[in-house]
Order: structure tokens, then C-alpha cells, then sequence
């Protein structure tokens, strides 16, 4: 499982074996079931995510009830309410589990200690949040300027291993589309 987190850290920073365990130190494992929240919305987001096995979903809910996805996370990415997290807000965010999740989970106190005291971490935590941003930008991008069709057509490129997993319906609800619009352009 830490070999898991030891990767995504490497892609971004080398790191030697005492500088991992280091790490790993600031992290913590936990275990979550299929249909299990992590975090539910009003209460406080004390960690972020990194998921080790299984998939999440991270959404709100409207003044009506509709459910609006802003993204899932599968293994070797990384959830959370970023807005809570780093301000010490309550959560505007549900995230729950599709599938049973295993997941490193780090507080932001260690984060800041890990950060303080490793420039390699405070570096891949810059990247990573770098990354975040511009995945969110581009995604805002999608939602105001792309069709339905080329929302879809997007999401099967960028994610193909997602949509072998997710059901239809949470696939429309993050395309910003109806089941049946989503339907109506898989049979076409």
C-alpha cells in the first residue's frame, strides 16, 4: 500500500528511503466501505485523501436535492474539500465511497509540518495543488464551452478506466447532463 503513495510522491521527487518513511510518518491509513462517507458536508474536513484502492465521489447538493459531482477519485489521486481543508471550514462537500476505499489521509497540521520540514514535500504539494488547479480550470472551461457530446467525448479520453466503473448516472450528473442525454449519445 505506502509503495502506492511512494510513486505519486516520485513522479513529482526522488526521494530516499529515510525520506519517505519521514513522509509516511505525517500520513495516516484508513479504510472506508462502498457507500461509506468520508466527509460529509457541515462538518469539519480535517484531512486530504490520497486513495490507495477503490473510487470516490466528491458532490453537493443543491437547494432542490440535485446532486452535482465535481470529481471522483480512483486509485492514485487524491480528494478532498480543498476550500475546508486549508481554511479550517466546514466541509460544502460530501465525498462518499463507490467501491470499499482504502486511503492515506494526511491533516493539514501535518501537511505544514511535513511541508516545513522536507523542501521535497513542500515541492510536490506545491506541484500537486499546481496540477489541481489547472485540472479544475480546465474542467470549468468544459462545463461553459463544450457541447454535452464533447463533454463526453473529453471525459472517455481523459478517464477511460472511470467509465468502465461508474455508472451512467454519475457519469451525466458529472458531464452536467441528464441520464437520458447521456444515453441518447452512447447509443448514437
Amino acid at each position: 500500500m505506502k509503495e502506492i503513495l511512494r510513486k505519486q510522491i516520485e513522479k513529482i521527487v526522488k526521494l530516499t528511503d529515510e525520506e519517505f518513511q519521514f513522509a509516511l510518518s505525517h500520513f495516516f491509513a484508513k479504510s472506508f466501505r462502498k457507500h461509506q462517507y468520508v466527509l460529509q458536508a457541515g462538518n469539519p474536513a480535517p484531512n486530504d485523501h490520497f486513495v490507495v484502492k477503490g473510487l470516490l465521489k466528491s458532490f453537493y447538493l443543491d437547494e432542490t436535492g440535485k446532486v452535482h459531482i465535481l470529481q471522483f477519485a480512483m486509485e492514485d489521486w487524491w480528494i478532498s474539500d480543498p476550500q475546508a481543508y486549508h481554511n479550517g471550514l466546514n466541509a460544502t462537500l460530501n465525498i462518499d465511497c463507490l467501491e470499499d476505499t482504502q486511503v492515506y489521509a494526511i491533516s493539514l497540521e501535518n501537511r505544514e509540518k511535513l511541508c516545513a520540514e522536507s523542501r521535497k514535500m513542500e515541492y510536490f504539494f506545491r506541484k500537486k495543488t499546481q496540477a489541481g488547479y489547472i485540472a479544475l480550470q480546465k474542467r470549468i472551461q468544459s462545463l461553459m464551452s463544450q457541447t454535452a457530446k464533447e463533454r463526453y467525448d473529453q471525459f472517455l479520453q481523459l478517464y477511460p478506466q472511470l467509465s468502465q466503473r461508474l455508472p451512467k448516472a454519475l457519469i451525466a450528473s458529472y458531464l452536467g447532463i441528464s441520464r437520458e442525454t447521456l444515453s441518447r449519445m452512447v447509443e448514437h
